[in-house]
């Protein structure tokens, strides 16, 4: 299992996503498979990333709700949540 670990814009970004009302139970649920090491279903369009954000991954959790994670040693870094205008403009 690996440890979680949250950037200060991940935690800034969480704020903004509850304020919008996402469900909250959706990101725990999925950042705990991901914790576990278990893959995720083909429903979140997980895929590797280039440019901005090479050597991270993203999930969609919704249509418009992004995750950005990576796995570094033993660790699961949650580095940005939100909408795709949110994190790529």
């Amino acid at each position: 299992m690996y440890q979680i670990r949250r950037t200060t814009q991940f935690k800034k970004d969480i704020k903004r996503v509850l304020q919008r009302g996402k469900d909250f139970e959706q990101l725990l649920s999925v950042v705990k498979h991901l914790a576990e090491g278990d893959p995720l279903d083909a429903v979140y369009h997980d895929h590797p990333l280039k440019g901005q954000y090479q050597g991270k991954r993203d999930c969609h959790l919704a249509p418009d709700w992004i995750l950005i994670y990576a796995f570094e040693d033993q660790e699961l870094v949650l580095y940005r949540t939100g909408s795709h205008s949110d994190l790529f403009r």
